[in-house]
């Protein structure tokens, strides 16, 4: 399950979409009012557009949806980009609409709930809310860039990003680049190489 709330940073969710596809892994895709309102800021993508990248589409109304139900077996759930708001519902219990409702289903099913927070500054307010998702079994991860991999683009950035959140789910991504370490010994076994060199 693919959630998109109103924070920015939708890219991180139509990523996620488009890997999952890669995987042959079936989507089922809820997107808030908020996060439509995003889709038409950060992207050229109509409503349509969005809604053909999941293999199902959901209705944030729809209560009585199928991924509103534990019965319903899932992999698990990726909110992306997960806002304030939608981290707060999670957190305690708040299923006002089916992204939330779904997410808590995920939680009380003990699944995998991976919430892609989007702000910065945080308040005492937001960390408070971070910690009790956490404590219900949710995964925090804030789309941080990894710059060890030396990221080009921001594309590249959103890749590693979506393509870690769907490991968490136990998805595997083809041609994900990881750390291995291997370059990184490289370069630093060449610098104590020059700086031999140098003081020689």
């Amino acid at each position: 399950m693919v959630g998109i709330s109103g924070a920015t940073g939708i890219a991180y969710g139509i990523r996620v979409l488009e890997l999952a596809r890669k995987a042959e892994v079936e989507t089922h895709l809820v997107v808030t009012p908020a996060g439509q309102r995003t889709r038409a800021y950060e992207t050229d993508l109509s409503a349509r557009d969005l809604a053909a990248l999941a293999d199902v589409i959901h209705r944030p109304t729809d209560i009585g949806a199928a991924i509103a139900s534990g019965s319903f077996r899932t992999d698990g759930m990726i909110v992306a980009p997960c806002s304030i708001r939608t981290l707060s519902a999670i957190a305690f219990a708040g299923g006002d609409n089916l992204l939330t409702r779904a997410a808590d289903v995920t939680l009380k099913e003990r699944r995998p709930l991976v919430l892609l927070v989007r702000e910065t500054p945080l308040t005492l307010a937001h960390l408070r809310a971070m910690t009790a998702a956490t404590e219900s079994g949710g995964i925090v991860m804030p789309p941080v860039p990894a710059f060890y991999l030396r990221p080009g683009t921001v594309e590249d950035i959103v890749d590693h990003t979506a393509g870690r959140a769907l490991d968490l789910l136990g998805i595997e991504v083809p041609e994900l680049p990881r750390w291995s370490g291997d370059a990184a010994r490289r370069r630093l076994e060449e610098d104590r190489r020059d700086s031999s060199a140098q003081s020689a």
